[in-house]
């Protein structure tokens, strides 16, 4: 994978100040990273960059939608993703990204790539499962959905009744139970 140079911030020559960038994150952006689970993507990042003496803190905050297709009906819909995330970035001896939240980069560098933070924020802001608001309040009708109706398991009510159905003998025994 090369890294996207647009997301690539030089803070050598920055200010000790804040400063602010915008992205507009599309499909061809997953593209560069081989992740093709989502139809369409449509994302705001908002890029906080305090520069201090001794280290960075950069700030991102996204808002937007990807279209995925539901878990249950396959139907692509579009999905909200909101989502923040804080980094600190530190210099040291060595490259050093074991922490979630804490970068320590070499004390010669003199630009980083956000282009990884940004992908795993979109990419951890999508719900595990997927599914179609249609689905969840019922205006959704399709082939899949019916079928999965036809063959979803019988009712409490109709296990009620069978229940009853028992053998008169089990009810014997069961009177021996509440007889203490």
């Amino acid at each position: 994978m090369k890294p996207l140079k647009e997301f690539t911030i030089p803070f050598i020559g920055l200010k000790l100040d804040k400063h602010h960038f915008d992205y507009q994150i599309d499909k061809t952006f997953f593209e560069h990273f081989e992740y093709d689970d989502f139809n369409d993507v449509s994302v705001k990042t908002e890029l906080v960059f305090e520069k201090k003496t001794t280290l960075l803190e950069l700030h991102f905050k996204i808002s937007g939608s990807v279209n995925v297709n539901c878990d249950i009906s396959n139907e692509p819909y579009n999905q909200n993703v909101i989502g923040t995330f804080d980094l600190v970035v530190k210099f040291g001896d060595s490259y050093n990204d074991e922490h979630d939240d804490i970068l320590i980069v070499p004390h010669g560098e003199y630009e980083i790539n956000i282009a990884q933070y940004i992908y795993e924020l979109i990419i951890l802001s999508v719900p595990a499962k997927r599914i179609h608001p249609g689905v969840e309040n019922g205006t959704l009708k399709s082939e899949i959905l019916q079928k999965l109706e036809e063959l979803s398991p019988k009712d409490l009510e109709e296990k009620e009744k069978s229940s009853e159905d028992i053998d008169p003998r089990w009810n014997t025994l069961k009177k021996l139970l509440t007889d203490k």
